[in-house]
């Protein structure tokens, strides 16, 4: 009988780490006993993959509140500092507020409406289609965001992040004052020193804000890039992807893993004789259809991977073969011409061919990152690192 499975993700347990323990023996050993409890033999291109998380918290890459006061501090003078565009969160904006105020003497704090970069909602749309505001164009002080859409909660935490925000920089002992708009250039009425706090439009921002006349710019991925005394850093991504560990502390994404992910691929080898690619993911790269809330409030999905995970998916599509270059055929004799297509598929890319039209046109790493994140979920499920078997396979695989 042919195979009946193809692509299969696994959550494997792990133990709880700490500061400097050996993440590579760890993975390969939890594989290993996976392996010796019969759960599945390695092979060729299965795919192990660990949280940042836990990658993160093995280099200790921690900074704390006023790690992030000091550089902020010295970045813009300690002086009034227009916080623009960051995303709506206790757990990735809060505490590095805190450090961003405590950094200020006034902060004139913009907020994009009716909702942040990753769909978290300040106001619902139908409130602003009602309220015949143009929120692309319409630049509202916090009396009118008042008077127009009141106190609204947000659906799934119950938060004011007005009113959340407001508390966190005053009770730093820091001024200030809200705007909200969507075009980064409006703060500029207000000061001519810019932190930007937006994610993925981090470099358009600046540039915009550079052409018309900021004069400090600095984005989140700039803060912490280095490190302040024995703290922790990330030399690419600064406060970015950072989680909240404690009220005075956040977890910053991890840095310098390309040597982790090619030293577990070696390890396996060695005790297998088998090649698995090995990688290192954060959110994944999905929207809630409810919520509209974009997953991916990190700087990227993956931020080292080994070389076998480079490129894009290049696959045919089996309905469409079934409609149109095989319609006329049904049965073992479709199963085989369709077969015979993949099997004569070469590595030139499928780009523009209508046989490919549907798949899916994203990276390899971002997809399979997506998987990773759904499967460890990201609460007490305590299975930090994900085996996939199959994902490499097509339907000609036996």
């Amino acid at each position: 009988m042919s195979r009946m499975i193809g692509t299969v993700s696994r959550g494997l347990r792990a133990p709880i780490v700490r500061d400097g323990d050996n993440l590579a023996e760890i993975v390969v050993d939890c594989i290993m006993q996976a392996v010796e409890n019969g759960d599945f033999t390695v092979r060729d291109r299965d795919i192990i993959a660990m949280t940042e998380s836990i990658v993160a918290r093995t280099q200790n890459n921690y900074v704390t509140v006023d790690n992030i006061a000091e550089d902020v501090r010295t970045k813009f003078g300690g002086g009034t500092v227009g916080v623009i565009l960051p995303i709506l969160s206790r757990n990735r904006f809060s505490i590095c507020l805190r450090g961003i105020a405590k950094g200020c003497k006034k902060i004139y704090m913009m907020l994009s409406y009716p909702g942040d970069e990753v769909g978290n909602k300040l106001v619902s749309l139908d409130k602003v289609d009602a309220s015949g505001v143009n929120p692309y164009t319409d630049v509202l002080d916090i009396k009118q965001y008042r008077e127009l859409f009141g106190y609204e909660k947000h659906p799934f935490t119950g938060m004011d992040y007005v009113e959340y925000y407001e508390e966190l920089i005053t009770g730093c002992g820091c001024e200030v004052e809200f705007v909200f708009a969507n075009d980064p250039r409006a703060i500029l009425k207000f000061t001519k020193n810019v932190l930007n706090c937006d994610i993925h439009s981090r470099f358009r921002t600046r540039k915009l804000l550079k052409e018309a006349g900021a004069e400090i710019v600095y984005g989140m991925d700039q803060i912490m890039s280095a490190p302040i005394g024995d703290s922790g850093y990330n030399d690419k991504y600064g406060l970015l992807g950072s989680n909240k560990s404690t009220e005075d502390r956040v977890k910053l994404f991890p840095r310098d893993c390309q040597p982790l992910v090619e030293d577990i691929q070696k390890r396996l080898y060695e005790k297998t004789g088998k090649t698995v690619e090995v990688m290192i993911y954060g959110d994944g790269a999905f929207k809630d259809p409810v919520g509209h809330i974009w997953e991916l409030a990190d700087p990227c999905v993956s931020p080292n991977y080994t070389k076998g995970l480079e490129g894009t998916p290049n696959e045919l599509k089996l309905k469409y073969l079934a409609d149109n270059d095989y319609a006329d055929l049904k049965g073992e004799e479709l199963q085989v011409a369709i077969k015979e297509k993949i099997a004569a598929k070469t590595d030139e890319s499928l780009v523009g061919n209508m046989a490919s039209q549907g798949t899916t046109p994203r990276r390899l790493t971002d997809l399979i990152g997506t998987l990773c994140d759904l499967t460890s979920g990201s609460g007490d499920k305590g299975t930090p690192f994900v085996y996939i078997q199959g994902y490499f396979d097509n339907y000609t695989d036996e």
